[in-house]
């Protein structure tokens, strides 16, 4: 075993012991520790809860990768995931939090009074946290298998146990804090490399003020080659991929359950709007390097390695190949290496450019720990999103109302293990890359949920019957979408990526049309949606606004 791999494994040994020790100390002990972390985390602190449960694989280890390959086109991914969060935290994350419910089914089987919608929610919402935990597992996979030098699939399979053990101790109040803890580890070893990859290229330890110098520099060896120009518009994609790619990544963030059930975790509506204003903060801190990333490691490649001979590449290639994520041919037999002949896996970018640039053992090791806390954050709030649809909304809900909390916890914990084990079986073999698996899980998010969230805060009128129907045929029109999309069926050149903009319109369509034709739902009803609008100090009771609940005064 090399230096390398020891200083890696010591890190990531470290980390896991860090991430494990919190869960135990954070045990959950009662329903309310394990779904909602008691309701009592700091905005500060969920803010960076947030950050570090949104910085899943496909943002860390994806998505500079996407960017370098992509160039101008990959920017859909950032715009898409960012501006998410401003309709969540504007449309949506206050009132539900208002609303006081545990989990979105929850809140759409009681908004709607319907044990229907909320059973079609829960399995909806497994469905998606299913995916999208597929991307986790496949990331924790690259990064195992680089560390030990094996396959990814063994590496996946390492990863799936570390993930089941921790969030089945800790539920959602030790995830909360765990995840605090993996923001941290992930951005520090993020902006690292790039600082020396700056300080390496550009004499200058700024990288967000330098990478614009090095993109003009590869424009010029794209002309050079005859090839696309990294920063050319919508060389890789169109403009209807690229605008369907962003839109269904903006409304998929705003609809992702275990993103959503993060602001359940806070006092009050106004702390979870503080929430999605300090989430932001932390994720544009990763949003705005990756773009660095991609062109420092695209300029290294581009300059250090094509045109290189075959049997004088460096060292960092053989592991990258063992791994089957990299592939180097002499297509022409001249025995030099062409840029064209480099087959460089999205996934693997971030990864490698440590080892690229030749920064060291100990920053190599820090970025697989910084991987390993991005894919394991996330894992962990998809899990207890997971464990919440089937032990809290079907389980107590819907089959045994009566259920001890102690049976409550034991059937969460059960659902954890049971997930983890499901789609580490999938991720041996992905279906896809890691930013590819992520956005199907936008696309179904987006398509069965925004409208029905949307309309149901906002539209007092928004009936059970249009839920049920709205979600229903979302879900189907955007599963379907994206199976006969990757057969190469699309519509205006929209991918699977961006299925998205075909299911969510479609919904609200739906559900608008259903709700009007239908009964309107009861007055009771009506007035709960239309005092989610108010501030917790203000309430609205028979047709006014009344200031405090508690006060007999209006």
């Amino acid at each position: 075993m090399d230096q390398q791999t020891i200083v890696s494994l010591l890190l990531i040994l470290a980390t896991f012991g860090l991430y494990i020790g919190i869960s135990v100390y954070n045990r959950a002990k009662a329903t309310s520790d394990f779904y909602v972390a008691s309701r009592g985390v700091p905005p500060f602190w969920n803010g960076m809860a947030i950050g570090g449960d949104w910085m899943s694989a496909a943002s860390f280890i994806g998505m500079a990768g996407t960017v370098m390959i992509l160039g101008y086109d990959g920017l859909a991914y950032i715009m898409g995931w960012t501006g998410g969060y401003l309709f969540l935290t504007f449309l949506l994350a206050p009132q539900l939090r208002k609303y006081g419910r545990y989990t979105v089914p929850e809140f759409i089987g009681d908004r709607f009074d319907s044990n229907a919608a909320r059973l079609i929610a829960a399995i909806a919402t497994i469905i998606i946290s299913f995916v999208y935990i597929i991307g986790q597992l496949s990331g924790s996979g690259v990064v195992i298998g680089r560390i030990l030098n094996i396959d990814a699939m063994y590496g996946t399979m390492i990863g799936v146990v570390v993930i089941a053990i921790y969030a089945t101790l800790g539920g959602m109040k030790g995830i909360t804090w765990t995840q605090v803890a993996q923001y941290m580890i992930l951005i520090v070893a993020y902006i690292i490399p790039i600082i020396f990859m700056s300080l390496q290229i550009t004499s200058n330890p700024l990288p967000w003020l330098t990478y614009g110098k090095i993109v003009s520099e590869l424009g010029e060896l794209d002309r050079a080659l005859g090839i696309s120009e990294y920063f050319a518009p919508f060389a890789e994609s169109d403009k209807s991929q690229f605008i369907a790619l962003m839109f269904t990544l903006m409304v998929g963030t705003a609809a992702l359950p275990h993103v959503i059930v993060r602001f359940y975790t806070v006092t009050t509506m106004k702390a979870a709007r503080w929430s999605g204003a300090w989430a932001l903060v932390f994720i544009a801190l990763l949003y705005l390097s990756a773009p660095a990333y991609a062109a420092f490691s695209r300029f290294i490649l581009m300059t250090r390695v094509a045109g290189q001979p075959l049997d004088q590449l460096p060292a960092w290639t053989d592991t990258w190949v063992n791994t089957g994520r990299l592939q180097l041919a002499d297509a022409n037999g001249d025995g030099i290496l062409q840029w064209s002949e480099i087959v460089i896996s999205n996934d693997i970018v971030v990864m490698a450019t440590p080892e690229i640039a030749n920064l060291g053992v100990f920053v190599i090791g820090l970025v697989a720990a910084g991987a390993m806390a991005a894919a394991l954050s996330t894992a962990g709030g998809l899990l207890i999103t997971i464990s919440s649809s089937f032990a809290h909304d079907i389980y107590y809900r819907l089959m045994k109302p009566d259920a001890s909390d102690k049976k409550r916890l034991a059937a969460g914990r059960w659902a954890i293990v049971l997930a983890t084990v499901v789609a580490g079986v999938v991720a041996l073999n992905p279906p896809g890359v890691i930013t590819q698996i992520v956005a199907w899980a936008f696309g179904i998010a987006g398509g069965t949920f925004f409208p029905v969230l949307l309309l149901g805060v906002w539209w007092k009128r928004a009936n059970k019957q249009g839920a049920i129907a709205g979600m229903l045929v979302g879900l189907t029109v955007t599963v379907t979408y994206i199976l006969f999309a990757r057969e190469g069926f699309t519509i205006f050149g929209i991918r699977d990526t961006g299925a998205g903009i075909i299911g969510v319109p479609i919904n609200l369509i739906v559900m608008y049309v259903v709700s009007k034709m239908t009964a309107a739902p009861s007055q009771k009803l009506q007035d709960e949606v239309l005092d989610l609008r108010y501030p917790e100090q203000m309430s609205y009771r028979d047709g006014e606004v009344w200031m405090d609940e508690s006060a007999s005064g209006k």
